[in-house]
């Protein structure tokens, strides 16, 4: 497979998760083993975490497992910027984003679409070059897609209402028809004590679980829903109701407190799924 050389390498590998990519492949393939289908149909959009695999990467898979087998001809993945700030959502410029498990090629037909369409839809490098959450992604979907999978990488600078509604609506637009499945990475709250953290975490939880758009957008861009993705949440959720998703499940939610037992500040993680019934 050849690209030319404008290649995202990898940056999370060997903290995020292995940088051996046998090691990452039976994590993963354990991970996989251990997430139970639901059997939902026609899921157009799934939640996942975006921290170490030691922590989220199981409840990761419980979203992965849903859509492992379904054959879309693209993958939408919105991810929230950390390391750099911008007032636009960037689509990533090259040709692919690189991880242990080999090249994961970018649909430059849709992704220069996308960009085409809005002043605040560009192509960059910003919120690519050092950012982990839309990384992370990748390996769960090399393993249960193969080679032959391509993605929109998408990062959202300033979580903005403006910016919000200008993707979800343009990508909306653009992909209602499309087999594409739209990945929205986020992680919940951030460092409180575990029953705080699980109240908060309920709350978000239940909007998405009901699938209120409006209901989160206010909370979220009114501060007082807790997630650092809730940008590209909301954005999942926009396009996913165009394509004709009309309902939602959360399909797991712990934190990293389950994990390492350290309940004093934790970070919360959930999996979900918007589908049409």
């Amino acid at each position: 497979m050849a690209f030319d050389n404008l290649i995202r390498k990898s940056i999370a590998s060997g903290s995020f998760y292995p940088a051996d990519p046998d090691a990452l492949k039976k994590q993963i393939d354990n991970f996989m083993d251990n997430a139970e289908p639901l059997d939902l149909q026609n899921i157009k959009a799934i939640i996942s975490p975006h921290a170490g695999y030691i922590y989220s990467g199981q409840i990761a898979a419980y979203s992965f497992r849903q859509v492992a087998g379904i054959k879309y001809d693209s993958i939408l993945i919105i991810a929230p910027s950390h390391a750099e700030y911008f007032d636009y959502a960037s689509v990533y410029h090259g040709d692919a984003y690189e991880t242990p498990l080999g090249p994961v090629k970018i649909d430059k037909n849709r992704a220069n679409a996308l960009a085409e369409s809005s002043p605040l839809i560009q192509q960059s490098a910003y919120g690519h070059r050092d950012e982990h959450s839309l990384e992370v992604q990748l390996p769960f979907l090399q393993v249960i897609f193969g080679k032959d999978m391509s993605i929109v990488p998408v990062v959202i600078g300033n979580q903005s209402r403006e910016n919000i509604e200008e993707l979800g609506s343009i990508a909306g637009e653009l992909f209602s028809d499309d087999n594409i499945l739209i990945i929205a990475s986020t992680d919940l709250s951030h460092y409180h004590p575990y029953d705080t953290a699980s109240g908060l975490d309920d709350k978000v939880s239940g909007l998405i679980g009901s699938f209120d758009t409006g209901g989160l957008m206010e909370e979220f861009t009114g501060g007082s829903a807790e997630m650092c993705g809730g940008g590209p949440v909301l954005a999942a959720m926009m396009i996913s109701r165009a394509m004709g998703a009309d309902s939602s499940k959360i399909i797991k939610y712990a934190n990293s407190g389950d994990v390492s037992g350290d309940r004093s500040s934790v970070v919360g993680y959930l999996s979900a799924a918007f589908y049409k019934k």
